[in-house]
């Protein structure tokens, strides 16, 4: 089977007209019934996350025949689902909703992230951002693109510009307040959600981002659209990230040099 015929531009359409049936609607309209806990305090889900998903399924589903699907909720209901991406049929790695906590509190920073994997690796790719209304796709060996335009990823001209989103939360304390206390290197950056940073890596507005959690929903997609605009992605043992990964953490930079100068900083003892 292959999978490299698949219209990336009408798997983009699909997406945005799920974004706008299941979840545009309902923003800045969900009553508290349409909210709830999962399996921590904080971590939100609501009808639209779920709604988006169930059509996203069978959409992308119907398009490709023999795929099956891994969703960050249903995989919430049944990790069990996770074994699938490394299996031999295409996977479906959907974010319906990424960015639930932006979503609920009327906060325009969230976004929809897909991504094709097929054999342990990931295909194709896709971030929709539904309030500007536009898509960034990629595949394998054909670039990164968005609106049209061929994206490149370029590191800006002294280490002291670097902008950075460090998602410190899932480190252990002790590296978590080390990292948080090396914040002051950088020029600042609230991370939003995954799905606006890798956004913001492929468009130049980002420089660099840091990881603990490698969920394949959150990042499978984004690290292939900054790879296919030039970007570099490693974990932080140096090995590349795979979709299989959902440990190990993450840090995407401009080019090796870049990633190798933040390494150091971030997580070498101070001499």
């Amino acid at each position: 089977m292959t999978i490299l015929k698949l219209d990336a531009a009408r798997v983009a359409r699909l997406i945005a007209e799920a974004a706008a049936i299941e979840i545009m609607p309902r923003f800045h309209n969900l009553a508290a019934a349409d909210i709830r806990e999962k399996s921590a305090p904080g971590d939100l889900v609501t009808v639209a996350d779920e709604a988006m998903e169930r059509r996203l399924a069978s959409t992308l589903c119907e398009l490709l025949p023999r795929s099956v699907v891994i969703g960050e909720e249903s995989a919430a209901a049944d990790p069990a689902v996770h074994h699938l991406i490394a299996g031999d049929d295409p996977v479906w790695v959907i974010d319906p909703l990424d960015g639930t906590s932006n979503f609920v509190a009327g906060r325009a920073a969230f976004g929809v992230i897909v991504a094709l994997v097929w054999r342990g690796e990931t295909r194709m790719g896709w971030i929709h951002d539904p309030n500007a209304g536009h898509t960034a796709t990629a595949e394998c060996g054909s670039g990164a693109w968005l609106n049209g335009e061929r994206l490149a990823v370029t590191a800006p001209g002294s280490t002291a510009a670097l902008r950075g989103a460090m998602a410190t939360k899932y480190f252990p304390p002790p590296l978590r307040e080390h990292l948080n206390a090396r914040r002051g290197l950088f020029k600042r950056h609230r991370q939003s959600h995954a799905a606006g940073d890798y956004l913001g890596l492929i468009r130049g507005t980002l420089d660099f981002s840091l990881y603990q959690r490698t969920l394949p929903w959150d990042h499978a997609a984004g690290v292939l659209l900054h790879i296919e605009a030039g970007g570099y992605s490693a974990r932080l043992d140096g090995t590349p990230y795979r979709p299989v990964h959902r440990e190990g953490g993450l840090l995407a930079a401009p080019d090796r040099a870049v990633w190798d100068y933040l390494y150091h900083e971030l997580f070498q003892p101070a001499e």
